[in-house]
């Protein structure tokens, strides 16, 4: 799995001009599935998400998480998160779920999120053509890999 996290201070998601998810402080997600993953790095990856401690403390220091300042998600499915383009200049999707494996998924880190949290998860449409506004503060952007899990 790959998430692109962002810290914003709103975010929300359209899908044929109709709000499916909005937020205000906390994380907006990009969540790439591929093939090869499993509940272990659902798992991992939730923790990492939530633990993450990229809010500013009082004295201005990346120090809080999430629950530190009373932040929500907007989750969103990206398969294009495992574009390949080392030939030519039309990527490759090939390492990217496909639905049946990936919904479920999908599906299972919306749970594990809100059980995480507290809180109900914000998201997108799987699948669908979706709008994405947001208000990235900082900007903070983070990206992890559950396969490159060393460097995180």
């Amino acid at each position: 799995m790959r998430a692109v996290i962002q810290r914003v201070s709103e975010a929300s998601c359209k899908v044929d001009g109709e709000i499916t998810g909005q937020i205000g402080l906390g994380f907006m997600i990009l969540l790439g599935i591929e093939d090869a993953d499993t509940d272990e790095d659902l798992q991992w990856l939730a923790q990492k998400i939530t633990g993450l401690r990229i809010f500013g403390d009082e004295n201005g220091l990346m120090n809080k998480a999430l629950g530190d300042v009373d932040g929500s998600i907007l989750l969103v499915s990206q398969f294009t998160l495992f574009a390949q383009t080392k030939k030519g200049n039309r990527p490759s999707f090939i390492k990217a779920a496909r639905p049946d494996k990936a919904i479920p998924l999908y599906e299972q880190m919306i749970d594990k999120l809100n059980n995480l949290t507290g809180k109900k998860t914000a998201t997108g449409i799987f699948g669908g053509d979706m709008k994405i506004s947001l208000v990235n503060d900082g900007p903070v952007t983070i990206i992890m890999d559950t396969k490159d899990k060393d460097n995180h």
